[in-house]
């Protein structure tokens, strides 16, 4: 189970005029419990007022081997969101010294580092995650390439660039970037402009054999990730090689209509091997019902995009409002979104220990 600890602020680094890197030291009793795939997330959390405000970041420093201890620091970036409390915190107040609430890692958007071609397409802060999958990738296994192509504003708000010119500096025949501004004129590459649904089928047959990638990482805006999506799609591609994360959505999207819910509804959950049977309130979600009685349940967005709150359907039905974070081989297999999910039927029961 997903578990939060204090955890010291190593160093914050200034990326663009509106984002930061955050570094946290691990402690050696925590680093197995902080042991992470390239590609997953953390939960930050504090409380303003007596409310609690929990937000994901994605950890972009490679992940550790297996058999290696656990990661010594940890590091995310974060960009500033208009109004955002956690954001505006993290770029204007947290200072090394400081201690932090952090959850242990959670997230299936990863990649275990095989042989093979590997490829994303990432806008914005969605360079986070894939330059953890692409480090981790390239430095571990001698025998993988990876393309990434990135799109962002302009030069001056892109994240991460030293990183990246590292990876090619140290992988120059196994890392290909693409770099698009959608605001800004490049004097070498390609032209300026959006990476919509038609430009990319286009662009990814003329960039790399789009039938030998293995894996697809999409990683970005709502609009970006879908259009990529789309166009890989159109490119026969399966859907078993691509793979996306999305950090946020505007509310409203691909929402399902709503429907009525059962008079009197309860929710039995298993958490952390413990049990217990809870009345769902009128038009909360399952979720909210079981924080009320287990303040302990995973979660950090309660918006359906990371995936933290993920839980098995024993039985019953329930209605998903949204779902940005499960595959669709998940959702088969049983899996729901408890932050999401609304019982369709009087009993509901979830496992989130699966």
């Amino acid at each position: 189970m997903a578990r939060f600890h204090l955890l010291p602020v190593a160093a914050v680094d200034r990326l663009t005029d509106d984002s930061v890197a955050l570094t946290f030291a691990v402690p050696p009793a925590l680093r197995e419990d902080y042991r992470h795939a390239p590609g997953q997330h953390l939960a930050l959390r504090r409380t303003v007022d007596g409310t609690e405000i929990r937000r994901t970041y994605s950890i972009c420093s490679p992940a550790p081997a297996p058999g290696d201890e656990g990661p010594r620091t940890l590091r995310v970036g974060v960009r500033l969101v208009d109004g955002g409390a956690f954001s505006t915190y993290a770029l204007k107040e947290i200072a090394v010294g400081d201690e932090v609430e952090v959850m242990t890692p959670a997230g299936r958007f990863t990649l275990e580092p095989a042989a093979g071609l590997y490829a994303a397409v990432v806008g914005g802060s969605g360079i986070t995650p894939v330059l953890s999958i692409a480090s981790t990738l390239l430095a571990r296994e001698p025998e993988a390439r990876f393309c990434l192509i990135r799109s962002d504003r302009t030069s001056a708000s892109t994240m991460f660039l030293e990183e990246v010119a590292d990876l090619k500096d140290r992988f120059p025949e196994r890392f290909q970037l693409v770099m698009v501004l959608s605001r800004e004129e490049q004097q070498a590459g390609l032209p300026s402009g959006r990476l919509d649904q038609e430009r990319l089928t286009g662009l990814l047959p003329a960039l790399l054999p789009v039938d030998r990638v293995a894996g697809w990482f999409l990683c970005g805006p709502f609009g970006l990730v879908q259009g990529a999506e789309r166009a890989l799609r159109g490119l026969g591609v399966a859907r078993t090689r691509v793979h996306e994360e999305i950090f946020h959505v505007d509310e409203g999207a691909a929402t399902a209509p709503r429907v009525s819910a059962p008079a009197h509804s309860t929710v039995t959950a298993r958490l952390d091997g413990r049990g217990g049977t809870w009345p769902v309130h009128d038009g909360e979600s399952l979720l909210e019902a079981v924080l009320r009685n287990r303040p302990d349940a995973p979660y950090a967005c309660k918006g359906g995009v990371c995936g933290t709150c993920r839980a098995f359907l024993v039985s019953g039905e329930v209605r998903m409002d949204r779902n940005f974070a499960l595959e669709r081989e998940e959702t088969e297999a049983g899996y729901v979104l408890a932050c999401q999910s609304h019982p369709a039927t009087e009993t509901v029961e979830l496992d989130f220990d699966r």
